[in-house]
């Protein structure tokens, strides 16, 4: 049908999550008068439930006109994993910053927006997922025809861990290579179930684990968690400059532990230095993605198995959550559009 001045304007309505025109993004998909009103069909790449009456009434006050508009979501798809359309890593360079509660509550998070999600634990000698999602201890997948494993479910998302092939005090004692073995088997080996996103919890560090996943999988991009200090932004430039080498996009810094709300004085209070997840970022021409707070209520929730995003999902924190893994959604669709064929990886 030929293109109206209103669907022409529509087209050029600038996104609200990324700022791209839609008609850059190919979101228009049709657009139709009727009974004295503009009816439009538009499709995204990132998750939109609960931005329909948001984005209608921005729309209309772009057009100047009453629009009637269908929002849709539609999962960009990279090549070359069954079963999963986008893997996204959420990585740090070092530990203790918050990484593992960082990504279950993003897959959580993009659940709840209206995507299908699923949970990798890439940590094989320090799995944690299990318990942070409630998983019982001695609860293990089902195997299908003797070599598939069958994800888990947890609170809507399908998740896999080594938590949940052994004990909790079952060390894995495994070089590198083992390690790497095993990762490539809960990878490839598990029936995972058409996900729009398979969230990985990488371990901390650059090493085998982190450089295996980029040859074995088409990763869409890279979240990296640190905590603002000196130190843990030392390593999180390190694990930027790994992914770099290994062509893997970044999607985004997430800074937890940014700041302290005191209950008793009322002040915010930045223990750990401020700003320093945006500094970072801003050197490599990524965005903060997230600054997440110093709260005992994040670490008591994910500890009982009830991650925030669950436990409190009408909250402040969970809605921060919920705004960052949307805009990762958005920033990966933008990624994969953009992306140039993939590389061949050498290592030297």
């Amino acid at each position: 049908m030929a293109q109206s001045p209103e669907s022409s304007s529509l087209e050029s309505f600038r996104d609200p999550i990324l700022g791209d025109a839609w008609g850059e993004l190919g979101a228009v998909r049709r657009t139709a008068r009727r009974d004295g009103k503009w009816l439009a069909d538009v499709r995204l790449g990132y998750p939109v439930a609960g931005l329909e009456a948001e984005y209608a009434r921005a729309v209309s006050e772009w057009l100047g006109a009453e629009v009637e508009l269908t929002l849709a979501f539609e999962a960009p798809r990279a090549k070359g994993m069954d079963g999963v359309k986008n893997l996204i890593t959420v990585a740090s360079g070092k530990g203790g910053v918050g990484k593992s509660t960082t990504a279950v509550n993003l897959a959580l998070a993009l659940d709840r927006i209206g995507a299908r999600v699923g949970i990798l634990d890439a940590d094989i000698h320090g799995p944690s997922q299990g318990i942070m999602l409630g998983v019982a201890e001695g609860r293990r997948p089902e195997v299908r025809d003797e070599r598939t494993f069958v994800p888990i479910k947890a609170h809507g998302i399908e998740a896999m861990s080594m938590s949940m092939l052994v004990t909790e005090r079952t060390p894995m004692a495994w070089r590198g290579p083992m390690a790497s073995g095993a990762l490539q088997q809960l990878l490839k080996q598990t029936a995972w179930g058409g996900l729009d996103y398979l969230i990985v919890d990488m371990p901390p560090g650059t090493g085998d684990i982190q450089l295996t996943l980029s040859q074995s999988a088409p990763v869409a991009g890279a979240v990296i968690v640190t905590t603002p200090q000196d130190i843990a932004l030392a390593d999180a430039r390190k694990g930027i400059e790994m992914f770099a080498k290994v062509n893997v996009p970044i999607l985004g810094v997430v800074e937890n532990m940014s700041y302290f709300d005191c209950d008793g004085c009322g002040k915010r209070h930045h223990i750990f230095a401020a700003g320093g997840g945006g500094r970072v970022a801003e050197e490599y021409g990524a965005e903060l993605l997230g600054a997440f707070p110093l709260a005992p209520a994040i670490r008591e929730q994910t500890d009982a198995g009830r991650p925030t995003v669950v436990s409190d999902p009408d909250g402040e924190i969970a809605a921060l959550y919920r705004d960052t893994a949307r805009r990762m959604a958005a920033l990966a669709w933008r990624t994969l559009q953009r992306a140039a064929p993939a590389p061949t990886i050498r290592m030297e």
